[in-house]
C-alpha cells in the first residue's frame, strides 16, 4: 500500500506559519496549526453549514466546528452536501 500525497489545504496560516499535518477523506495535508475546524472547512472551498464532520472517529456538531481546534495528526471524514434536483 502507498503513501498518499500531502497537499496544502488552502485554511489560513497563522502568525506563526506553523502548519499541522491531518488526513482529511484518507489524504494527508498540511493545515495551519490550531486553526478551527471551520476555518479548515471554509480553507478546503467547503461551506461549513453544508457539511457532516467526523473528528478522530466521533460526530462533530456544527455549532462546535467554530470552537474547536485542529491538532497535528488528527483525521477527518467531511461530507458535504449539494442540492439537485
Amino acid at each position: 500500500m502507498g503513501t498518499r500525497p500531502v497537499r496544502e489545504a488552502k485554511a489560513p496560516m497563522s502568525a506563526t506559519t506553523d502548519s499541522a499535518s491531518v488526513i482529511i477523506n484518507g489524504e494527508t495535508r498540511r493545515i495551519a496549526a490550531g486553526c478551527t475546524l471551520a476555518e479548515m472547512i471554509e480553507g478546503l472551498g467547503l461551506d461549513p453549514a453544508k457539511v457532516a464532520v467526523e473528528h478522530n472517529r466521533a460526530i462533530v456538531p456544527r455549532s462546535t466546528l467554530g470552537t474547536v481546534r485542529v491538532a497535528d495528526g488528527d483525521q477527518f471524514e467531511i461530507v458535504h452536501f449539494v442540492g439537485g434536483g
